[in-house]
């Protein structure tokens, strides 16, 4: 089986499109599933999604409870999806399907992640293209991961693949960087991305400096090392400043008259220790996240004909929180009986 997992947030405008063009792509396939995972979306599209399953059997809805993010509902469609192989990309149709029997190729040849290489961004602005240009760079100069420029979420896993994403539980997540960690045998397919098909895009500048620091932060201890390093070097400053200061009062013999520069060392230290603190905090704060084990999403309601599968998917049962039926007490052991 071939899955393809979508998530969706507000796509309204491109669903329609989407599931024409990738049920010509999947046509020769002998058996695939599409699942979409609505993110919480508050326009039409969770309704057009229910539509198409109704009318597919093929056609997977995966409703979560509420909006948790992009990565998130990769995760969730991920941890749903039954297929051999699975292929994750978005929704607004910049990746083509047209490029996943290219991504089948790969993986029939023996490849466990096939990922997709972006020659050309076309329809996107100087700004966006510039950011990302810098931020691959920037990720493979402080990390140890071998992140591959010019790729985004889009690429095909294989089972094992995918089973060992499933495991990787963390809360901040950067999907393509954890889809590289896990190794195997890994290919790149290049192809041109597309301008975005209908509406606008809801990620927002926020949301991707929000992503660029946990793809930072979840692989790389740079930071830390830049605060240490920033710190003993405040405090070489110092130590010179204070040893130039003697210097002059005993070779001079008269008072420095230094108070802006007083305030300025003043206000330099300071602010390296507040820079420090804010490093150490983003890390303190993920291990907050980590410790109290929280579900990464919560699943509302699921359209699905093969329901058998799904509930006893061990997966299902480890994402979604399940409520029990009251039985009877266990018995108490004898020591414990009166009488």
């Amino acid at each position: 089986m071939i899955s393809v997992v979508v998530p969706v947030f507000n796509e309204q405008d491109t669903l329609s499109e989407l599931y024409r063009r990738l049920i010509e792509v999947l046509e020769p396939e002998e058996d695939f599933e599409l699942v979409f995972v609505d993110d919480g979306s508050t326009d039409r599209s969770r309704g057009i999604l229910l539509a198409l399953h109704e009318r597919d059997p093929r056609v997977v809805v995966l409703g979560l409870s509420r909006n948790f993010g992009h990565q998130l509902a990769l995760t969730a469609g991920v941890d749903h999806a039954h297929g051999d192989a699975i292929v994750i990309m978005d929704a607004d149709l910049q990746d083509p399907p047209e490029v996943i029997p290219a991504l089948l190729a790969q993986w029939r040849a023996g490849f466990d992640v096939v990922y997709g290489v972006r020659e050309q961004r076309r329809g996107e602005s100087v700004f966006k293209r510039g950011t990302a240009w810098a931020f691959y760079r920037l990720m493979r100069a402080l990390t140890p991961l071998d992140l591959p420029v010019d790729t985004g979420d889009f690429r095909l896993l294989s089972r094992r693949a995918a089973d060992a994403l499933v495991r990787l539980r963390e809360q901040h997540r950067f999907v393509r960087g954890m889809a590289r960690w896990v190794g195997f045998r890994q290919a790149a397919v290049t192809y041109q991305r597309d301008p975005r098909f209908a509406g606008r895009s809801t990620y927002s500048t926020g949301r991707m400096a929000a992503l660029a620091f946990d793809a930072i932060f979840a692989f790389s201890k740079v930071p830390l090392r830049l605060a240490t390093l920033l710190g003993a070097l405040t405090a070489l400053a110092c130590v010179g400043y204070a040893g130039w200061a003697v210097w002059v009062k005993l070779t001079a013999d008269q008072p420095l008259l230094g108070w802006a520069s007083t305030i300025v060392a003043i206000l330099l230290v300071g602010s390296v220790q507040l820079v420090c603190l804010g490093i150490i905090g983003e890390y303190i704060g993920r291990i907050h996240d980590e410790v109290r084990a929280r579900p990464l999403y919560l699943v509302g309601d699921v359209a699905r004909k093969d329901v058998k599968n799904l509930e006893t998917s061990p997966i299902r049962e480890a994402s979604t929180p399940r409520t029990e039926e009251p039985g009877p007490a266990p018995a108490r052991p004898r020591s414990e009986q009166g009488g």
